[in-house]
């Protein structure tokens, strides 16, 4: 079987694909390409990374990605649990990891280095309050599993530890002993340091 290819840039979402691919055990090949660039307009509409390559397969997203990764390789135990309910569980919460966890995330990085200098404001403390409402949302939602579909890791666990990791360097804080003990659980995986190794460091 060819090997996928994940394509983004260093300190991209495509830290999760490589992450997702490292934890299937599946061989793939990381192409350096940058965001907005011809090569990524050439792939993606928006020219936005990461985008995965199967065959004549080409999906973009990383939650997407993810997601079909889980799918394809359903016998490696990550994905939904079994059933309508099941998908709609896993649906659910990588609505609340992209919409909800990430979006202050997002919106600090885009007015330090994305968006034009003259439309930069200073969104940190807004970003740090409302950070701090979904790191408590996770909190309540994890209640006491080990992970966030139960007792198994998941296509989940790796959206929300890489967001995760991408909160803890850009220095905000983290109060709930239960969402730093999970993200210390996920983020000490093997195949997360693989995935690093390769070019997946954020």
């Amino acid at each position: 079987m060819a090997p996928y290819k994940a394509v983004g840039s260093k300190g991209s979402r495509v830290s999760r694909v490589l992450w997702m691919l490292e934890e299937l055990g599946q061989p793939y090949e990381f192409v350096p390409v940058k965001l907005r660039s011809p090569e990524a307009y050439a792939l993606n509409p928006s020219g936005k990374v990461p985008i995965l390559i199967d065959g004549d397969v080409t999906i973009t997203d990383s939650a997407a990605i993810c997601v079909y990764l889980a799918d394809k390789h359903a016998d490696k135990g990550m994905g939904a649990n079994p059933g309508l309910a099941g998908r709609a569980e896993m649906d659910s919460w990588m609505h609340f990891a992209q919409s909800e966890f990430e979006a202050p995330l997002w919106n600090k990085l885009r007015h330090r280095f994305l968006l034009p200098q003259e439309l930069r404001v200073d969104v940190g403390p807004a970003a740090a309050y409302d950070f701090g409402n979904e790191v408590k949302a996770l909190e309540r939602r994890l209640g006491d599993k080990a992970f966030a579909l139960g007792a198994r890791f998941s296509a989940v666990d790796v959206m929300l530890g890489d967001m995760g990791s991408w909160a803890r360097a850009g220095k905000f804080r983290i109060e709930s002993d239960g969402v730093n003990a999970y993200l210390d659980r996920v983020l000490a995986r093997p195949a997360r340091a693989r995935a690093q190794a390769n070019g997946g460091s954020f």
